[in-house]
């Protein structure tokens, strides 16, 4: 056993604990707090055991796993930018890539050389399985928010034409899921839970 390289990987698995610190925007489906951001990596991780049927051809459904399980990590450093935060999303992909050289930085090279290509196809959305779980990490605060009636859309105001900017990605992402997308968002309008302003 290389004690080195146990060091790095025991040093790596006590860092990532501070996910669990990170507060995102989406509520609980009871709405009695805000999840964070490792309750959120889990929860779409299981997501795309279940959903795998509806993914695209040429989906590695392991690798959106390993992706979705490790693409907020970088928010240990970089925190959570709101995906509504206009402002804030101007900053965000310089501190979240500062934010990954950090973090995978702490494993053995050949590690840190994996999980930081699989944060990278996540980040650049090119590939069927990174496009696969970027629908689900959209799919999941709509969920969320219909729980909860409305919860954090109805908190900062958020309209339809904001969300459907945001859920975009599900298009390519889950084509066989995005009829169903499209109802959720309607029926969360009818049933007054998501205004229809334009912003």
């Amino acid at each position: 056993m290389q004690i080195n390289r146990l060091t790095q990987q025991i040093q790596f698995i006590i860092e990532i604990d501070k996910l669990k610190q990170i507060l995102r925007q989406t509520l609980l489906t009871d709405s009695s707090r805000q999840e964070n951001s490792a309750e959120h990596s889990w929860h779409i991780a299981i997501m795309a055991m279940i959903l795998a049927e509806y993914a695209p051809a040429g989906t590695d459904i392991l690798r959106a796993i390993k992706m979705l399980l490790i693409h907020d990590l970088v928010e240990i450093h970089a925190g959570d930018t709101f995906c509504y935060d206009l402002q804030g999303n101007l900053s965000k992909a310089e501190k979240e890539t500062e934010a990954a050289k950090k973090l995978f930085g702490i494993l053995p090279v050949d590690q840190e050389s994996e999980l930081h290509s699989l944060w990278e196809e996540f980040e650049l959305q090119q590939t069927p399985t990174a496009h696969f779980a970027a629908a689900l990490d959209r799919i999941q605060p709509i969920l969320h928010n219909q729980q909860t009636q409305g919860g954090t859309w109805r908190i900062h105001n958020i309209s339809r034409d904001q969300v459907m900017r945001r859920v975009a990605p599900v298009e390519a992402g889950t084509p066989e899921l995005w009829s169903f997308v499209q109802q959720l968002i309607d029926d969360c309008v009818a049933a007054g839970y998501l205004q229809t302003l334009t912003k």
